[in-house]
């Protein structure tokens, strides 16, 4: 048996071919959307992509089983559990084989033997892995977003990212009994997640790649949990607000994802477009490093620097059913490339033009972000002028915040804006100043005029000994 797995770091997510080189025909399981990379890994190990699975309709990445199947002529195995709602509405079109608890089928010598896992979704399965020529027993099994390294996935999507009131508690409840059918199996059994540490698909993943079922009933706190209820309130605590994306992902995906036959380039604009553009309220990212964006940009744009959260602030804050434009890093042509294909894992396909980054020194009159120290805005409290933005999660918050900070995490804030005071500086801020610096360029592409980033953010005023307060009540920081 021959076994690869591919990470994409931006998206925290995991994809597997498994090959079987007696035969050479192979099985690829959650494929996102670059479906090159698996054709080319098959063929570099004498494989043919023949089977195509996924475990679940993703919510925080586009799909590319509907994709990869028909490039490679490949056989498509598709969940038909979890009821109507979450049935594959492309599902007959393409020909699908439909799976259901207890079935089994073969690529090669290798078995895969299907269990429904749902909890995180409805229609959720993991994907038991035999080798046949060698083995009796399984080896591994595939847990998509049913367990993961330390953690398992979170049951609360369908009803914060989708918008399906009262599926919390009904999810909990079904993936508390999917993990008592997990404690089950043998302690030796590879596990291998489909999301790393950074997945918004549960809490506090880890990072290393793979796990057994034994190490994780002694050492995940969810499979220690024996009471039902417990594990309801423990699972559904202080879980990360999902990308707002997410929904639409969750219907791209269950209705069938448009296939694109490969990343294409769009057109390079020159200066001269960008007046026109912002003047009629044209949504431009610029994807320069955060400090090259506060000393000076373009106004009217926002920051969404091209570093490992591009993919997920780009969901959260570019269209998915408008054009938007690029500004590149300077010097960095090819970075369009990434940005496309990295845009195109979560169905922002929309990229109408890019400038190099170069334009921003043509235009005349640049904006910038100014910052302020924890000794500054301690000052600027003291005499009650100014707003506390804090850009953090709702969990962050509350663990601990500025004094008279108003929390608006990141993705919601320009839907809040209302919230936001114009009458006097706005200060934003987050744990280190990251988010916060995302959060400034989007009020002052909004009009907000001034608006300053607190340096350091959170880390920075605590390290200065400036109070941190928690449920209301100031504490020592």
């Amino acid at each position: 048996m021959i076994l690869r797995r591919f990470y994409d770091d931006k998206l925290a997510q995991a994809s597997y071919l498994i090959g079987c080189a007696a035969t050479g025909e192979a099985l690829v399981v959650d494929a996102n959307r670059d479906v090159a990379q698996y054709l080319d890994a098959a063929t570099s190990e004498g494989l043919r992509v023949t089977d195509v699975t996924e475990t679940h309709i993703h919510a925080d990445y586009v799909s590319g089983s509907r994709e990869l199947a028909r490039a490679a002529g490949a056989r498509l195995w598709l969940s038909d559990e979890g009821g109507p709602d979450w049935r594959y509405g492309f599902a007959a079109a393409e020909g699908a084989r439909l799976l259901h608890d207890g079935d089994t089928f073969k690529v090669g010598n290798i078995r895969i033997d299907v269990l429904h896992t749902p909890g995180h979704t409805p229609e959720h399965l993991s994907f038991l892995v035999t080798d046949t020529a060698g083995a009796d027993r399984p080896m591994g099994i595939l847990t998509g977003d049913f367990v993961f390294v330390g953690a398992v996935g979170r049951p609360d999507l369908l009803e914060k990212a989708a918008g399906l009131e009262g599926t919390m508690e009904a999810g909990a409840r079904d993936l508390f009994r999917s993990l008592q059918r997990f404690r089950a199996l043998p302690d030796w059994l590879q596990v291998w997640p489909g999301h790393g540490a950074g997945s918004a698909c549960g809490k506090a993943l880890g990072a290393v790649p793979q796990t057994t079922v034994g190490y994780e009933r002694l050492f995940n706190l969810a499979l220690t949990i024996d009471s039902e209820d417990e594990f309801v309130d423990y699972i559904l605590a202080d879980q990360p607000e999902p990308p707002r994306y997410f929904a639409e992902m969750k219907r791209i995906n269950r209705d069938g994802p448009r296939v694109l036959g490969g990343f294409a380039r769009p057109p390079r604009l020159e200066a001269a477009a960008l007046e026109e553009l912002l003047a009629r309220g044209a949504r431009i990212a610029d994807l320069r490093p955060q400090a090259e964006f506060e000393h000076g940009h373009v106004p009217g744009t926002i920051s969404i620097p091209q570093n490992k959260s591009f993919t997920t602030w780009a969901g959260w804050l570019l269209p998915y059913d408008a054009d938007f434009y690029l500004i590149l890093p300077a010097g960095c042509e090819s970075c369009i490339d990434e940005a496309v294909r990295d845009l195109a894992m979560i169905g922002r396909d929309r990229i109408a033009g890019y400038f190099a980054g170069e334009v921003v020194r043509a235009v005349p009159e640049l904006e910038r972000t100014p910052r302020v120290s924890a000794s500054e805005l301690a000052a600027q409290l003291a005499s009650g002028d100014v707003a506390i933005v804090d850009v953090r999660g709702a969990a962050e918050f509350a663990a601990g915040h500025l004094p008279g900070g108003r929390n608006i995490p990141l993705g919601y804030l320009e839907e809040r804006l209302a919230a936001v005071p114009r009458d006097r500086p706005v200060v934003v801020h987050c744990q280190s100043g990251a988010r916060s610096a995302i959060g400034a360029s989007l009020l002052l592409a909004r009009g907000y005029r001034d608006v300053r980033n607190l340096a350091g953010g959170l880390d920075a005023w605590a390290a200065a000994g400036e109070p941190v307060e928690r449920d209301g009540a100031p504490t020592p920081a």
